[in-house]
């Protein structure tokens, strides 16, 4: 990528600025840092969850996540995400108009009622793809002003990220590659542990609909990160974040336990790297607390 000044429009999704604006914060804050300008996008809605209205009701979920393209296209820009679910469900979206023009054609008409047409001429891309395949590790290292040597990290991908990798593009779903690079690239160690590429216990409704099972999953992701000898967890998805994050607490209330494992989405521990304080970047106001490790 090239010095000059690049834009996007940022999708923020809902958990985003709802629960942890501390991701909103340090995506924007890394992405300036390498001449990036994320762009509000105006009017823009939930994308909508693709496990819950996609699966119930195509002509509902569809023109949704299209109207949120729409947005985009009427910017000129390309999209980025910081959530995995918002990402399965634009992007997905984008695929099969792309794809089918009849389904184009009638979601199009849905959204003239609203004033708005999908035409296709936008891209979503997630925060982190950018920064490994735009900005590059190369131009990450050179950011770096404080290194994670020393700090060991597990990795958590998340489904929605992985799958279907045909239209995610990043290669094999069952080898990724892209978060264990910009690990390395700051510092830190990438940490291999048992069931690493399991989904984090929420996705699917189960968070809602079966909270036991849902937090016994989570749970065992976390002995496992911890056994394995990871000083923490980071992630690109904002609903992850929610459940490994909040769902510690939720743990100790329900079980007993007393989990304190620190949680990052993936651009907060960058920006840390880059030497950004835990306060900018919202870590504070997380149940998980983060060690001295990290902050040093």
């Amino acid at each position: 990528m090239s010095e000059e000044t690049k834009e996007y429009a940022y999708f923020l999704g809902c958990i985003t600025p709802n629960r942890f604006p501390g991701i909103e914060t340090s995506a924007k804050k890394v992405f300036k840092g390498f001449g990036i300008e994320s762009k509000e996008m105006e009017g823009a809605s939930c994308c909508p969850a693709p496990g819950v209205f996609g699966s119930f009701d195509m002509y509902t979920w569809l023109p949704i996540a299209a109207r949120n393209l729409a947005i985009a296209e009427e910017m000129g820009l390309e999209i980025y995400v910081t959530c995995n679910g918002c990402y399965g469900s634009l992007q997905e979206a984008d695929h099969l108009l792309k794809e089918h023009p009849k389904l184009k054609e009638k979601v199009n008409e849905i959204l003239a009622k609203a004033g708005r047409e999908y035409k296709g001429t936008t891209k979503v891309n997630h925060s982190i793809v950018v920064l490994h395949d735009v900005v590059g590790l190369d131009r990450l290292k050179e950011k770096v002003t404080k290194p994670m040597k020393g700090v060991n990290v597990a990795i958590h991908y998340g489904c929605h990220f992985l799958k279907p990798h045909e239209v995610r593009g990043h290669g094999s779903s069952e080898t990724p590659y892209i978060l264990e690079d910009i690990v390395k690239a700051i510092g830190a160690k990438p940490v291999e542990y048992k069931d690493r590429l399991m989904c984090c216990g929420a996705g699917g409704g189960v968070r809602t609909a079966d909270t036991q099972t849902s937090l016994d999953w989570t749970r065992q992701k976390l002995v496992n990160m911890i056994e394995a000898g990871a000083d923490c967890v980071i992630h690109p998805c904002a609903f992850c974040h929610l459940q490994l994050d909040r769902g510690q607490y939720e743990m100790n209330e329900a079980f007993g336990t007393s989990f304190n494992f620190p949680v990052l989405f993936a651009l907060q521990l960058v920006a840390l790297a880059m030497g950004f304080s835990e306060k900018e970047l919202g870590l504070d106001q997380q149940i998980t607390k983060m060690p001295e490790k990290l902050l040093k």
